[in-house]
């Protein structure tokens, strides 16, 4: 009864389910996470997760899915300097779309679908409960192997 039908634009399909939303450290440790509705889209969660988590980095890079000038305000009052590619069709998108950048946000996107290899996307739990449940350990699995291999 909680899921609803979401939008994978990478891969361009529709989905029914959960969506989860992660902050991720820059260097790809997962800080804090939420799961909402497939629907929801990533802007709506990002406050609510900047409250809950604090980073002491204040830059932020986000993907395509974070464009929109009320959100890079409301994170701008919080202290934070959000910074999202321009699609390719946007008006000085070679100009904004910083290669460093743009590698650190691939570094992160890597390391963050590394939680597919520990079942994070298709847990084929029968309940939220159990959805939410498999994801924490996923990520806590994905965090173990991140700092033994960080710190070894």
């Amino acid at each position: 009864g909680s899921a609803n039908i979401g939008y994978k634009a990478t891969q361009k399909i529709y989905y029914y389910g959960f969506k989860v939303h992660a902050i991720v450290s820059d260097d790809g440790y997962v800080l804090d996470y939420a799961v909402t509705r497939a629907s929801v889209h990533d802007a709506k969660e990002t406050v609510e997760l900047m409250k809950n988590t604090h980073p002491a980095n204040r830059y932020l890079l986000g993907n395509e899915g974070y464009l929109g000038k009320r959100l890079h305000d409301r994170l701008k009052q919080m202290g934070y300097e959000l910074w999202t590619p321009y699609r390719k069709n946007m008006a000085g998108a070679k100009k904004h779309n910083d290669r460093q950048l743009m590698a650190i946000r691939r570094t992160i996107e890597s390391d963050f679908s590394l939680l597919t290899y520990y079942n994070a996307e298709n847990n084929r739990a029968r309940s939220l409960t159990g959805f939410q449940a498999r994801l924490e350990i996923a990520i806590l699995t994905y965090n173990l192997a991140y700092c033994l291999e960080r710190f070894n």
